[in-house]
C-alpha cells in the first residue's frame, strides 16, 4: 500500500472528541490570556468573556449543522466550496484556518515558557523550541495516541482550574465589591468592553478544530455537533468564573503584565509559591498547542486532497497513519512565529483571522440551509446572526485604530 493511498484511521469516540475540543479551548484561553483581557476590559473582564462566548455560540451552531452534513477534514474550506463553488474562496479560508492555528500555537508556547520560569530560569526561545519538537513527535506518532494524551491533559486542566476557583474564591463582601466595579466598568468602557471581547475571543479557539479531524471520528454525523456544543458550554462557564476570581484577587493592571496569570492569582490568594498550579498550567498550555498542531496538519492534508495545496501534503504514512509531511511543515511555521512575535500580538492576529473564517462559515451555513428543503426559519436565522456578530466584533480593532 502506498503512502498516498493510505486513509486516515477512525478511532476517535464522541466523549474523546469533546475532551479534545475542551482541552484546546481551555489551554489556549484561560491559562494564558485572562490577564490580557483584564488589561483591556478592567473589572468587566467576565462580561468580555461572556460576550465573546455569545459570538462563538452562534458560529458553533453553524459548525454543528455543517459538520453533521459534511464530515470531512479541512471542514471550513469544504463548507465554502460546497456553498459558493469557488476554489479561490475555499483556498483562502483553508489558508486562514491554518494561519489561525499556527499563530495560536505560537501564542500558547509563550505561555508555556512563562509558567516554566516558575521552576527554572531558561531562555524562552529554547523552552518553546524543545516543547514544540516533543509535540511534533507526538502528533506524528498517531491520532489515537495524540487524542488520548490530549484527553488526559484536559482532565488535568479542568482540575487545575477548579483548584484555583476553590483557593481564590473571594469572600462575599469582596465579591459584591468586584461585581459593583464590574458594572461600573461595563457601563463606562464602551468600545473597550468590545475590545476585551475581541481579545477574549481568542480564548474560544478550539471548538472549530473538532471538525478538522472528522475523518478520524467514529459516527461523525452525530459526534461532531454534540462535541462542539459540549465544549463551548462547559468552557464558557469556567471562563466567566475564572475571570471573576482573577479581577477579585489581582488588579487588572497587574494581571495585564503577566503571561502566567493563574500563577499570579494563586500567589495572591494563598500567599505561597504557585508550584502546583504552574505545573498543571504547563500541561494545559502544551495541550492547546498539540491540538492546534494536529488540526493544522489535518487541514493542510485535507486541502492537498482537494487539490488546493501540493499533493506532497496529502501523503499519509502507512505505519503511523498520520500526515507526517504536513505535520513537519506546520511545526516549522509555528516555531517561526513563536520566536518572532509577542503574546498579545499573536492573540489579536488569531482573533481577527478566526472571525474572518467564522464569517464565511456562517455565510456558508446560511446558503446551505436556504437550499435545503424543510429548513426552519430558526435554522436560516442563526447563521445570519452569527455572520453579523462576527463582522461586528471584527470592526472593533479597526474602529479603535481609526479612533
Amino acid at each position: 500500500m502506498s503512502e498516498k493511498s493510505t486513509a486516515l484511521h477512525r478511532t476517535v469516540s464522541a466523549p474523546m472528541l469533546a475532551l479534545y475540543g475542551m482541552g484546546n479551548i481551555l489551554g489556549a484561553g484561560i491559562y494564558v490570556l485572562v490577564g490580557k483581557v483584564a488589561g483591556v476590559s478592567g473589572y468587566a473582564a467576565p462580561y468580555a468573556f461572556a460576550l465573546a462566548a455569545l459570538v462563538a455560540s452562534f458560529t458553533g451552531l453553524s459548525y454543528a449543522r455543517l459538520s453533521s452534513r459534511f464530515p470531512k477534514s479541512a471542514g471550513e474550506a469544504n463548507y465554502a466550496l460546497i456553498a459558493f463553488g469557488q476554489q479561490w474562496l475555499a483556498l483562502l479560508i483553508g489558508l486562514a484556518i491554518i494561519l489561525s492555528g499556527v499563530v495560536s500555537s505560537a501564542a500558547i508556547l509563550h505561555g508555556f515558557a512563562a509558567y516554566l520560569q516558575v521552576f527554572v530560569t531558561v531562555w524562552d526561545e529554547l523552552a518553546m523550541s524543545l516543547a514544540l519538537f516533543v509535540l511534533a513527535v507526538v502528533a506524528a506518532w498517531g491520532i489515537k495516541q495524540s487524542i488520548w494524551l490530549t484527553a488526559s491533559l484536559t482532565v488535568i486542566e479542568v482540575f487545575g482550574l477548579l483548584y484555583v476557583l476553590l483557593v481564590a474564591w473571594p469572600e462575599p463582601t469582596v465579591a459584591s465589591e468586584v461585581m459593583l466595579h464590574a458594572h461600573v466598568d461595563m457601563s463606562s468602557l464602551g468600545l473597550a468592553l468590545f475590545g476585551g471581547a475581541f481579545v477574549a475571543f481568542y480564548a474560544y479557539v478550539g471548538f472549530e478544530d473538532i471538525v478538522n479531524i472528522a475523518e478520524e471520528v467514529k459516527e461523525p454525523q452525530r459526534a461532531l455537533p454534540r462535541a462542539i456544543m459540549i465544549a463551548l458550554l462547559s468552557t464558557t462557564i469556567i471562563y466567566v468564573l475564572i475571570a471573576f476570581v482573577a479581577v477579585a484577587r489581582v488588579s487588572p493592571s497587574a494581571l495585564s503584565e503577566s503571561n502566567a496569570p493563574l500563577a499570579l492569582i494563586y500567589q495572591s490568594a494563598s500567599g505561597g509559591k504557585a508550584y502546583g498550579i504552574s505545573f498543571i498550567a504547563l500541561f494545559a498550555v502544551i495541550n492547546g498547542a498539540l491540538v492546534n498542531l494536529i488540526m493544522c496538519a489535518r487541514v493542510v492534508y485535507g486541502m492537498a486532497g482537494a487539490n488546493l495545496l501540493p499533493q506532497v501534503f496529502a501523503r499519509v504514512n502507512p505505519k503511523t497513519r498520520t500526515p507526517i509531511v504536513a505535520t513537519v511543515f506546520v511545526t516549522g511555521l509555528i516555531w517561526l512565529l513563536a520566536v518572532t512575535l509577542p503574546l498579545l500580538s499573536l492573540a489579536k492576529i488569531t482573533s481577527f483571522v478566526l472571525l474572518l473564517v467564522f464569517s464565511v462559515v456562517n455565510a456558508s451555513c446560511w446558503v446551505v440551509m436556504t437550499r435545503e428543503p424543510g429548513s426552519t426559519i430558526w435554522a436560516k436565522l442563526m447563521p445570519l446572526i452569527g455572520f453579523l456578530t462576527c463582522i461586528g466584533l471584527m470592526a472593533v480593532p479597526v474602529l479603535d485604530w481609526l479612533g
